[in-house]
C-alpha cells in the first residue's frame, strides 16, 4: 500500500529562482505551472529565519526525512525559525502553485528593528520553548507585492534592486498587522531586560579577555542563572561564551599583528596567553597559519 502511495509517476524535480539581496538575505521564487508535483530543495542553516508566502495552490514543507510536514495553502504565509537546528527546505509543490520565500539571517533581521544588531531578543521562557512554525494570512497589500515579485517582467539587470525594495516592503507589511489585532507581533523583539544582561556579559568578557571570569562568576555578576546565561548567550550570539571570546581574542590579535606595533609575544599576552606557544597554537587553529607568517603575508 505504501508503495502505491509514494509512486513517482507525477513527481518532478524543480529549482528555485534565487535572487541575492545582500549578505544574509535572499529571495526564492517558484511557479509550478505543470500538472506534476515539483520537489525543490535548498540548504538553510539555523542562523536564518524563513518567511514563505503561497499566492496560488498549495505546498508542503517536509522535515526529518518525511516524519514531519507543514502545509502552506493559497493566501497564507509560514514563518520558520529554530535556533537549535538547521531547517533545510524540502518542498513538495502541488501542480499550478506559486511560492515566494524570504530567507534572512537573524542578525540582519534584528537589525531592521533595533539600532544594535548584535543581539536578538528571543529569550523569554515562552519564546524559547515555543516552536516558531507560525502560519498567517496574506493581507491584500502583501498580495500585491508578492504578485509583483513572482510576475517580475522588467529588465533583468534591475532585478536585484527591484527585489530588494519589494523584500523590505513585504517584511514591513508582514509585521504591520493592525488589521489583525489578534495576530502576535514580531516574536523576536521581547524581553529586553534579559537581553541587556546578556549584552553586559559580552561586554564583561571582552573587557577582561586576558583573565575572563568563570561562567558562574559571570552569571552572578549579571544576575542570571547559569542555565539562562549559557542558553541565552548561544541564542543571541550563535556561540558559547568561551567560543565567542576565543573568536574575539583571535580577531583582536590579528588586528594588533597587522598594526606592526607589537611582537608576537606581546600580542599573545594582551589577549590572555601567558606562553607564546599556546598563543601560536590558538592563532593557527583559527587562521590556519602562524602569527609570524601572517605578519609577513600582510606586510
Amino acid at each position: 500500500m505504501k508503495m502505491e502511495k509514494t509512486t513517482f509517476k507525477s513527481v518532478a524535480t524543480g529549482t528555485f529562482d534565487e535572487t541575492f539581496i545582500e549578505d544574509g538575505f535572499f529571495v526564492l521564487t517558484n511557479k509550478n505551472e505543470n500538472d506534476t508535483v515539483e520537489i525543490l530543495e535548498r540548504e538553510i542553516d539555523s542562523s536564518f529565519i524563513q518567511f514563505h508566502f503561497c499566492t496560488k495552490g498549495s505546498s508542503a514543507f517536509v522535515f526529518n526525512q518525511g516524519t514531519y510536514t507543514l502545509n502552506i495553502n493559497e493566501d497564507t504565509s509560514l514563518l520558520l525559525y529554530n535556533p537549535q537546528r538547521d531547517l533545510p527546505i524540502h518542498l513538495e509543490m502541488q501542480p499550478h502553485s506559486w511560492l515566494v520565500s524570504l530567507v534572512i539571517s537573524i542578525k540582519k533581521f534584528h537589525g531592521l528593528f533595533s539600532d544594535d544588531a548584535s543581539y536578538v531578543t528571543f529569550l523569554t521562557d515562552d519564546n524559547r520553548d515555543k516552536k516558531y512554525y507560525k502560519d498567517g494570512k496574506i493581507s491584500p497589500s502583501m498580495a500585491v507585492v508578492l504578485n509583483q515579485v513572482i510576475n517580475f517582467s522588467l529588465n533583468n539587470s534591475i532585478k536585484p534592486l527591484y527585489f530588494k525594495g519589494k523584500a523590505y516592503e513585504l517584511l514591513s507589511l508582514f509585521f504591520n498587522r493592525s488589521e489583525d489585532a489578534d495576530i502576535e507581533q514580531c516574536p523576536f523583539l521581547v524581553d529586553e531586560v534579559n537581553v541587556a544582561k546578556l549584552k553586559k556579559a559580552k561586554d564583561i568578557i571582552i573587557a577582561n579577555m586576558s583573565e575572563p571570569p568563570t561562567l558562574q562568576e559571570l552569571a552572578d555578576e549579571i544576575d542570571l542563572s547559569l542555565k539562562k546565561l549559557k542558553e541565552g548567550f548561544k541564542q543571541i550570539y550563535g556561540d558559547t561564551v568561551y567560543s565567542f571570546l576565543f573568536d574575539y581574542k583571535m580577531e583582536t590579535a590579528r588586528k594588533l599583528l597587522e598594526s606592526g606595533d607589537h611582537n608576537v609575544n606581546e600580542v599573545g599576552l594582551k589577549v590572555g596567553y601567558s606562553t607564546s606557544s599556546h598563543f601560536i597554537a590558538a592563532f593557527k587553529k583559527k587562521f590556519g597559519t602562524t602569527p609570524k607568517k601572517y605578519i609577513v603575508a600582510s606586510s
